[in-house]
């Protein structure tokens, strides 16, 4: 088990390699890959179930400690993104295909990987695993109702067919994983470790389906569709620190806004965009998926190192 563990802790550290490589073989054999489309749904469900057995009673009592800090959380999560995903698709006049792919990724919740981010860099990680938790538990009603009045005016939506599927793809998995974490405690606490490996696993091949089935259209449209992302993430740390610090909030918090705010599940934007559109939708996904995890790293990293730096002026 201690070997699981230790390769488990390695593949959560080189999580963004281990998506540029794979997504690099997929672009360039793509048959090898095209067969796993029809199990992203399926593999998101697993990163939920393994979500699901994390969350602790411990992650909600903070919702009641602090309420109105994870309301604004929350509320910065389906406000700044999904606002940002729609004025970038307008003003950038993109085709219907990549305007409701960007907008899937801005109307999903947080991931988890934002309180793994939001711990390296010495914020509030409490806010942040509570804003993660109910952001994703509000998702099957709050993600398919942005998405149709955000993206209806580029390609027909239905919002209950989305409906259905954030409820069988992440409410479903996570009442299970939480099930399973009720009746077999002991077993879960001993497997949970290497939860970390089988979520790079599963992320990488819904990045290696996306990339292998939309390789003509990434060719045309990558390097647009990876510069929106880049500025969609970017301005979404900056926006969830500015709500953080309009609201006063102390510094560690405004850190985990930043990250709730910035980083998404975009597993699930790419399970939508397969079920209910086409593949060229979901790359932004993919990209997003890649991206999120360098720029979130590279933020942790500036502050904790910040952080370190104010705590050695402070003992000299």
């Amino acid at each position: 088990m201690n070997t699981f563990v230790k390769v488990s802790q390695f593949a959560g550290k080189t999580f963004a390699i281990w998506v540029l490589v794979f997504a690099a073989f997929a672009f360039f054999l793509p048959a090898q890959f095209t067969w796993i489309a029809p199990y992203i749904s399926i593999l998101l469900g697993v990163i939920m179930f393994g979500m699901g057995m994390t969350i602790s009673g411990e992650d909600f009592k903070e919702v009641g400690r602090h309420p109105i800090k994870v309301i604004i959380g929350v509320l910065a999560q389906f406000i700044v993104m999904p606002s940002l995903a729609f004025a970038l698709a307008k003003g950038l006049r993109l085709e219907p295909e990549i305007a409701i792919g960007v907008i899937l990724v801005g109307c999903c919740p947080g991931g988890t990987a934002s309180n793994v981010m939001t711990f390296l860099a010495k914020g509030n990680t409490a806010l942040s695993v509570a804003i993660t938790s109910v952001s994703t538990l509000l998702a099957p009603i709050l993600t398919p109702a942005l998405i149709y009045l955000l993206a209806s005016e580029w390609l027909e939506v239905s919002a209950s067919a989305m409906f259905m599927s954030v409820v069988q793809v992440v409410l479903l998995p996570i009442i299970l994983g939480l099930i399973v974490q009720r009746f077999f405690k002991k077993q879960v606490q001993k497997s949970v470790d290497i939860l970390p490996l089988i979520s790079v696993i599963a992320i990488v091949l819904i990045v290696a389906a996306v990339v292998s089935n939309s390789k003509e259209k990434i060719v045309e449209s990558g390097l647009l569709i990876f510069g929106i992302v880049i500025l969609h993430n970017g301005l979404g740390y900056l926006l969830g620190y500015l709500a953080g610090k309009l609201f006063k909030m102390p510094y560690e918090d405004r850190k985990a806004m930043a990250i709730e705010v910035g980083m998404q599940n975009s597993g699930l934007g790419a399970a939508l965009a397969a079920a209910h559109f086409s593949p060229l939708a979901a790359v932004p996904s993919a990209i997003f998926s890649f991206w999120h995890n360098i720029s979130g790293p590279l933020l942790a990293t500036y502050w904790a190192r910040k952080a370190d730096r104010k705590a050695d002026r402070k003992a000299a």
